[in-house]
């Protein structure tokens, strides 16, 4: 991972408010875009973006004075930092020249790879065109059927960080809620608005022929490909969504169903509530698919309540199992993405990549294992649309500061240094920590987490400064991840066990 020398933690009261106060008091630049850049880890375009004098320098900084939280975000201080510390690191200017992010999918030309997942981020004419406007290249539409859908309320929960923000997110939705007529007439519109668009019609059909007559339906009326939800986990009949993502003979049945009724490119969304997905993806492409998308939500339960004992979203005095999304599900997408990337028959295929993409480095790691497209949802849902600023730029600087003229030169560049089993790892050497006293306040939260769940290898000293015993230590790094201050890190050093 890209290291950042700022963090969330120097920002932590920031709300990211919708049209910033912060913005309007400040005469010289826009603090609201600079502190969006530094919380999704884009912080070299914002240094890029400042004036070559730092004008925050010598300010009385009213955006403080501003804020909606008077005097508890250090804007100037922020900016400041941005100038002395990161700008000095750059070796490129910025440049709003982003043609290395076109791509494409399956044939369909992308003017970067980010898209709305079919959800209710992108469920209306007007919520798409906005996006749209903002820069997001395409949509998957929320999800088209023929049946009536009904939906309960509240529908959303959430596990959050110390600072409010979002890190798994529940839900029990389910899919579009318009008529088959209305939501033809939104394609049609979107289409004929934002013809360079990419427009995909995600739908689920009970059977061969509503499978078929749904995808010749979305394409006559302006789709540019249709993606087949096989992977929602909320339905409230049987034998939908994820119960036909875990059956690679009905994933095969109703692909090819679909094809029937259409020569535009399928993508299969399968799901995660799976061992492995390659059963269903092979059937996928037996089917007549031209790619995969993954993954949708994973089943969970969150926050059971110790009075009435039930989980969230509470409905009347009941609960359900659910959706789980988010920042938090990431690590099970990667390894997802990686699995369908090693698979020799989706060699050529497309995959469109999604779970818990928030920044522009989440966006990264997919595409080094494979994916082609990527695709948003919770982090819209969380932090607007105006997101995809920090996506595009974040990725485009990296493209540019790696020497890359396009994505495809990037992409799949990490899937051969991955392994489905540890028996690849080398077990003869060491890893030691290092320590960074001068960052270092002496919490000692280090000490506590290697004598109670590692090998009590750090002490603190007279100055309550840790100090490593190497002949105890393991390199496990527990105590990199555990430090606050980011105070420890990995030396990068291998010894040799004796």
């Amino acid at each position: 991972m890209v290291t950042n020398i700022l963090h969330r933690s120097d920002m932590i009261h920031c709300l990211l408010c919708h049209d910033a106060p912060c913005n309007k008091a400040c005469p010289n630049i826009k603090p609201e875009s600079m502190l969006r850049s530094i919380w999704f880890a884009n912080e070299k375009t914002a240094a890029s973006r400042l004036p070559a004098k730092n004008s925050c320098a010598d300010c009385s900084a009213p955006c403080e004075k501003n804020c909606v939280r008077a005097g508890s975000v250090p804007i100037q201080k922020l900016m400041t930092r941005l100038h002395e510390e990161v700008r000095p690191t750059l070796h490129l200017p910025y440049t709003a020249q982003d043609t290395r992010l076109r791509t494409n999918l399956c044939g369909i030309p992308l003017e970067n790879p980010f898209l709305l997942s079919s959800s209710v981020v992108g469920s209306t004419y007007d919520m798409c065109a906005r996006a749209f406007e903002a820069g997001w290249a395409g949509v998957s539409f929320k999800t088209i059927c023929s049946f009536d859908i009904h939906e309960a309320s509240p529908r959303f929960s959430a596990i959050t960080g110390d600072n409010g923000s979002i890190i798994g997110f529940k839900n029990i939705e389910q899919l579009s809620d318009h008529s088959l007529e209305e939501n033809m007439e939104i394609l049609r519109r979107l289409k004929q608005n934002y013809p360079s668009k990419c427009l995909i019609a995600s739908i689920m059909g009970r059977n061969d022929a509503e499978w078929e007559a749904l995808s010749r339906l979305c394409e006559e009326n302006g789709a540019d490909a249709i993606e087949l939800n096989f992977s929602c986990p909320n339905m409230e009949d049987e034998g939908l969504g994820s119960d036909i993502g875990q059956e690679p003979k009905l994933v095969e049945q109703y692909t090819a169903a679909a094809r029937r009724g259409t020569k535009a490119p399928i993508l299969a969304k399968l799901t995660p509530n799976v061992a492995r997905m390659s059963p269903a993806a092979e059937a996928a492409i037996r089917g007549g698919a031209d790619g995969i998308s993954a993954i949708n939500t994973i089943k969970s339960i969150i926050g059971i309540h110790p009075d009435t004992y039930v989980s969230s979203p509470e409905v009347h005095g009941m609960s359900a199992v659910g959706g789980y999304s988010g920042n938090a599900v990431k690590p099970i997408a990667l390894r997802f993405i990686a699995e369908l990337s090693k698979n020799p028959v989706l060699a050529d295929k497309h995959i469109s990549g999604m779970g818990g993409i928030e920044s522009w480095q989440d966006a990264l790691e997919f595409i080094l294992l494979g994916a082609g497209s990527l695709q948003v949802t919770t982090a819209v849902m969380q932090y607007g649309y105006r997101i995809v600023e920090d996506l595009k730029s974040g990725l485009n600087f990296y493209l540019a500061e790696k020497g890359f003229t396009s994505i495809e030169e990037a992409r799949g560049r990490a899937v051969a240094f991955v392994s489905e089993t540890t028996d690849v790892l080398e077990r003869d050497t060491i890893a030691f920590p290092k320590l960074h006293h001068e960052k270092c306040i002496g919490c000692g939260r280090c000490v506590i987490s290697c004598a109670d769940g590692g090998h009590q290898a750090l002490t603190l000293n007279e100055n309550r400064k840790p100090l490593l015993n190497g002949k105890k230590c393991v390199g496990c790094q527990l105590c990199v991840l555990v430090c606050p201050q980011h105070a420890i890190s990995n030396s990068g050093k291998w010894l040799r066990k004796t």
